[in-house]
């Protein structure tokens, strides 16, 4: 197949993204409206017989301080065929457009999964001492097909961080968790919860724990909750205005994209989370919870009711984001996945983050300049 690739418009981008059974969010036209700071394009590629849109891609371009030449960042993208054979007919006219529009440096994230591993493999890889990493435990299912996308990157000139591919050089998670729902009834998803899971979302229901959706007009007090959970767990939080603009700009695309939930208790908030949805994937991408009211399970509540609301829309995925791939007790991260992991889905470890330089001595300078962050 012979391709020719072109800026296309939002809406072209928009429909094409609508023809697929998923994508991910940081691939919808309206994300670029949320990374307000960054510049944007639209990418489609065309198949040269049929004339017909077969990939897309949202580049984000970041200015390097004090010159007009530019990182491209493709989040969780392009959305192309990575199975392709001629892969490189896909990725070089890419390369070779982003170099003209003043690009330095290439930055994307295949959203291709390597490996996958089932919640008993990671619970017993809990208890033996000797497994430190996910990747310590033998995966249930290997994509061996993902390779071999690795392989082709390689000899095209893309590299992977320094970090021998343990992906703490990527801007997105690498490692995810998610609950699949495709072809299962609610019944063997709540089943496959651990018992540690259905007892707190018993629990919560006799304590008369209620979920709820907010609005645009509840984010401020999702701002409060989720500031509350910033200080208690050493991050750095994102403004209220963040939110704002991103309820704004996803919901004006599709006026379900992004939902808001609270799970309350005698009228008082204790959890919140924003969901988001593109066609069959459903992701829980931010959570906030206060110091009180713990004992009441809100937060076991809250992703119950959200796993229903995804099921009901026919998600074929829950997708509780990323996971640290340390199973080390003492890591600061390692409740993360213990949550996660009471869920009965899979971790899932994606192929990683990959970058061209297309411009060696300023992407060295690049580096050296994040490193210093």
């Amino acid at each position: 197949m012979s391709l020719t690739l072109r800026t296309i418009s939002r809406e072209q981008h928009l429909a094409y993204i609508q023809s697929l059974p998923s994508a991910s969010h940081m691939q919808v036209p309206a994300w670029a409206d949320v990374k307000a700071e960054w510049r944007s394009e639209n990418l489609g590629w065309f198949d040269d017989r049929t004339g017909e849109m077969v990939g897309a891609g949202l580049v984000l371009y970041r200015q390097l301080p004090k010159i007009k030449r530019y990182l491209a960042y493709l989040p969780e993208g392009p959305v192309i065929n990575w199975f392709a054979p001629n892969l490189q007919e896909w990725l070089e006219p890419m390369l070779a457009h982003l170099k003209q529009q003043g690009a330095f440096s290439v930055k994307m994230g295949p959203p291709v999964i390597i490996r996958r591993w089932e919640a008993p493999s990671i619970k017993q890889g809990i208890q033996n001492p000797d497994v430190k990493r996910l990747r310590d435990i033998e995966a249930d299912h290997i994509e061996p097909r993902a390779f071999e996308v690795a392989d082709k990157l390689r000899r095209m000139g893309w590299q992977q961080g320094e970090d021998g591919g343990a992906g703490f050089g990527d801007v997105q998670p690498r490692y995810v968790y998610q609950v699949p729902l495709a072809n299962r009834s609610l019944e063997e998803v709540h089943k496959n919860f651990n018992q540690l899971w259905r007892r707190n979302i018993k629990k919560a229901e006799k304590a008369g724990v209620e979920v709820v959706q907010g609005g645009y007009q509840d984010l401020e007090e999702w701002q409060r909750l989720y500031e509350i959970t910033a200080i208690r767990d050493h991050f750095r939080p994102r403004p209220l205005s963040y939110f704002q603009r991103m309820w704004t700009a996803l919901n004006t695309e599709d006026p379900n994209r992004m939902r808001l939930y609270f799970a309350r208790h005698n009228g008082v908030n204790l959890s919140a989370a924003t969901m988001l949805i593109v066609g069959g994937h459903v992701w829980y991408s931010y959570g906030a919870s206060d110091n009180i009211g713990r004992e009441v399970r809100p937060s076991n509540a809250m992703q119950w009711r959200m796993l229903r609301d995804a099921y009901a829309l026919g998600a074929t995925v829950y997708d509780l984001r990323g996971i640290s791939d340390s199973l080390d007790e003492t890591d600061h991260l390692f409740g993360l996945i213990q949550f996660k992991v009471g869920t009965g889905g899979q971790a899932a470890e994606y192929l990683g983050e990959w970058d061209f330089p297309l411009n060696k001595l300023l992407h060295k300078a690049l580096d050296i300049y994040m490193s210093r962050r």
